[in-house]
């Protein structure tokens, strides 16, 4: 997929863990977990909002076009 979800490289920056990203943004392990190994097929708009105001990022830094 041509789609780079980086949000464990930003977790890693910012020190903090999936759990704890996904408690504050209202979203199950589970769920984050499928969004960060690019098994997800979207995302919603107020769900990258959460991300990015948690992480305090922006959209192009948790997400990356690669083509194949």
């Amino acid at each position: 997929m041509p789609i780079i979800v980086n949000v464990d490289v930003m977790l890693a920056t910012r020190k903090m863990r999936s759990n704890e990203l996904a408690e504050r943004i209202g979203m199950t392990t589970a769920n984050l977990s499928i969004l960060k190994t690019g098994k997800a097929k979207a995302i919603r708009f107020s769900t990258l909002e959460a991300i990015c105001e948690v992480l305090e990022c922006q959209p192009g830094d948790i997400l990356e076009y690669v083509p194949e």
